[in-house]
């Protein structure tokens, strides 16, 4: 299948570069399971939910691994380096990419404060480097937290503001882990979740590690020559449950982002049966995927020839996807990590892929 099929133009003026104030006031486009298109603002997304339904979050914390430091150059001139943290290796060493890259070399020091400080001790052929702080965690999550900025995306083009800090953060984040935000949950406030809850859906959480390569694009010509990356998560058992009583008494599991439906699909069996998960994955999901658990999906607009905008083709059609993202900029509808929302249900088709 040809990556073209996953591109399209968007004006420049679409993507969102702060989110709508307050929380939750964003639009909110509907794609039934007939392929309909409905229009409507986020805070109407409760009438959308049945009694019954099991509504699935990813509750990883954003780390702020936006890093600011300093590194001497050839002429021994101190020169600002920015520093954005991709991946835990160790307790004490993060993969990592570096702006402007050409300052640095093997070995080479970056100081962030008086008392942290950071050693190149690889550099990768992928771009990225190898980072060796001189604190481990706990200690080092907690001085990264003092001194970091929000990684927010780098299609944005704007450096990390204060208000990010809790714009690109969800209302339950937990535990610290990703570096990325999972986005659709942006939208979700405190009071529209006791609304939801009170109508008989049951929540869940899953947790999945959001790594830097989910803004990465896709360039293989041919979609199934891409190399996915991995991402640690985590379904407590409590979930599991609930997700196997939800499909065993005929109701929906509709999940909050794609890295949650990812997660949920890399745990379950052939039969659509979840059990505890603490693991890794790197599914790529394509048109003719055949889900197993997902019911309907929650997401934001995604990037042109992404994995996710791959992932909701596969989920709802790929013809339909184009229809639904057609009408989406033809209407205004913001766009990427700080944009509108939809809602997808999930639409059979008898799509088959061609390598």
């Amino acid at each position: 299948m040809q990556l073209s099929e996953f591109d399209f133009e968007l004006p420049k003026n679409l993507i969102a570069k702060h989110p709508i104030y307050p929380r939750g006031n964003s639009k909110l486009l509907y794609l039934d399971n007939s392929a309909k298109i409905f229009d409507y603002k986020f805070p109407e997304i409760i009438n959308l939910f049945k009694k019954g339904d099991l509504l699935i979050f990813n509750n990883s914390k954003v780390i702020p691994a936006y890093l600011v430091g300093k590194v001497n150059n050839s002429f021994n001139i101190s020169k600002e380096i920015v520093i954005y943290l991709n991946r835990e290796i160790t307790p004490n060493k993060w993969l990592a990419f570096a702006k402007p890259k050409k300052l640095l070399s093997l070995n080479k020091e970056i100081i962030f404060t008086n008392n942290l400080k950071g050693e190149v001790v690889k550099i990768l052929n992928s771009g990225e480097i190898t980072l060796k702080f001189n604190y481990s965690n706990p200690i080092l999550l907690n001085k990264i937290c003092n001194i970091g900025m929000m990684p927010i995306p780098p299609y944005l083009k704007r450096k990390p503001e204060e208000t990010d800090n809790q714009d690109y953060q969800t209302v339950f984040a937990k535990e610290y882990g990703s570096v990325a935000a999972p986005t659709a949950g942006l939208h979700f406030t405190n009071s529209l979740l006791d609304k939801i809850k009170s109508i008989g859906v049951k929540i869940n959480f899953i947790r999945l590690d959001v790594g830097s390569g989910t803004f990465l694009p896709v360039k293989s010509k041919n979609i199934f020559e891409h190399k996915m990356h991995l991402e640690k998560f985590f379904i407590p058992q409590e979930t599991a449950e609930a997700i196997n009583k939800t499909k065993q008494d005929g109701n929906r599991v509709i999940c909050v982002g794609t890295t949650t439906l990812r997660a949920i699909e890399s745990s379950s069996d052939s039969n659509g049966f979840i059990k505890y998960q603490n693991s890794e994955t790197n599914i790529f999901i394509t048109p003719g995927y055949q889900f197993k658990v997902v019911d309907c999906l929650i997401t934001n607009f995604h990037t042109p020839k992404s994995t996710l905008l791959m992932l909701i083709s596969a989920f709802s059609g790929i013809n339909n996807i184009k229809l639904l993202y057609t009408h989406a900029i033809k209407n205004n509808y913001r766009f990427f990590s700080y944009g509108d929302a939809c809602w997808l249900d999930r639409i059979k088709n008898n799509y088959t892929t061609n390598s």
